[in-house]
């Protein structure tokens, strides 16, 4: 494979971010010359302080842009869509609640959702949350889990998912093989967890394998370190975790992607070399860089991506791995739904506002969690 071409073959395994509400010119060069199979969105895509019509102009003309340049008619346009405080787009979108708040209203709230979000172009979204808030210190899960227990976070993770699959949006459940329990945020510096496989599977594993069953079509690993399964890297670069307990034990067929390598737990391990080779062979197909720190420049970008090809190169990635993987993205991105931008109607705005504040009217109810059952 020549140099330009092995490039953009890691291009159909990056989900990128865009620096702003236009292409600047790294933009244009990492579209250009990775022609990355995704684009994730954050606020810095949509233009603050401006009248719906307007931002929502700049921001058709922003995807189109990105079309154009990455020259692929079929992307995922993807974006952190959660509710709560997960939430990019300006008003009027609807800010939903944290899941913990929306009790039966998942599906309903995932639809409405759904909705919104194929009125931008958007066709997946990093949503539903399997994890459990079991952790009530933990930083960064808490509220966005749809419960404490694993029957609770099941019940509300399938169903949100259920919604978004009904409507046309591509869910991805996260972060595998959860995050609930954890005391430190990933985004910050790596959380270590002490769990045994069979308290995995008594708790944790329980709301992914709920959504296995219903076809969930992507899934998100975690940055943690699991001592007692991996005690040399994190889930997103383990072969036990990845391919021995999410392929083989809970028989996950679909796209694995990776949480952004921008994230402190796991970036400096993504300036060595060998580490894309590590994370492709542990079982990950798609590859999410954010471009979010100030660290993250064109050069770590196309330096990842370097990786990837010395890697082919030199025999730590085989083809038959890079096949495989590609084989599982273009089988998803076949069946991903492709939407134009447009404005939404201001009744179907309104009855989305009434849904969300009904919602945060709703009294969770919070059990102790059950550790040994399952569903």
């Amino acid at each position: 494979m020549a140099g330009a071409e092995a490039i953009q073959s890691f291009g159909h395994h990056l989900i990128v971010g865009i620096s702003g509400t236009t292409l600047n010119d790294d933009d244009k060069r990492i579209l250009n010359e990775l022609k990355p199979v995704g684009v994730v969105l954050y606020a810095k895509n949509f233009r603050y302080g401006s009248h719906y019509e307007d931002w929502l102009l700049i921001y058709q003309n922003l995807i189109d842009q990105i079309r154009q340049y990455a020259e692929r008619d079929s992307m995922f346009i993807t974006i952190d869509h959660e509710g709560g405080t997960i939430h990019r787009p300006y008003l009027p979108i609807t800010r939903f609640p944290h899941a913990f708040l929306l009790g039966g209203r998942s599906r309903e709230v995932a639809t409405a959702a759904a909705l919104e979000l194929k009125s931008l172009g958007i066709n997946v979204s990093w949503a539903p949350v399997a994890d459990i808030f079991s952790n009530p210190n933990n930083p960064i899960i808490g509220p966005r889990a749809f419960g404490t227990t694993p029957e609770t976070a099941a019940i509300g993770a399938r169903d949100y998912y259920l919604g978004l699959h009904e409507s046309g949006i591509i869910g991805c459940a996260k972060h595998f093989p959860g995050h609930g329990d954890t005391s430190t945020d990933s985004h910050l510096e790596l959380p270590t967890l002490n769990l045994t496989i069979e308290e995995l599977r008594n708790r944790e594993l329980i709301p992914f394998k709920v959504l296995i069953d219903e076809q969930v079509p992507m899934i998100m690993t975690a940055h943690i370190l699991f001592p007692n399964i991996d005690p040399d890297v994190p889930a997103t670069l383990s072969q036990p975790i990845l391919n021995g307990i999410l392929r083989k034990e809970l028989g996950f067929e679909g796209v694995i992607v990776s949480d952004d390598l921008d994230m402190k737990a796991v970036s400096d391990m993504y300036a060595k070399s060998g580490t894309v080779a590590r994370t492709f062979n542990a079982g990950c197909d798609l590859f999410i860089v954010s471009r979010n720190l100030p660290s993250s420049s064109l050069e770590r970008t196309f330096a990842i991506a370097q990786d990837f090809v010395n890697s082919l190169s030199n025999g730590s990635l085989e083809e038959r791995i890079i096949e495989a993987a590609r084989m599982r993205i273009d089988s998803l991105l076949a069946i991903t739904p492709q939407y134009l931008v447009s404005s939404l109607d201001k009744d179907t705005l309104v009855r989305h506002a009434e849904l969300a504040i009904a919602c945060s009217f709703h009294k969770p109810v919070v059990t102790e969690n059950v550790v040994g059952q399952s569903l």
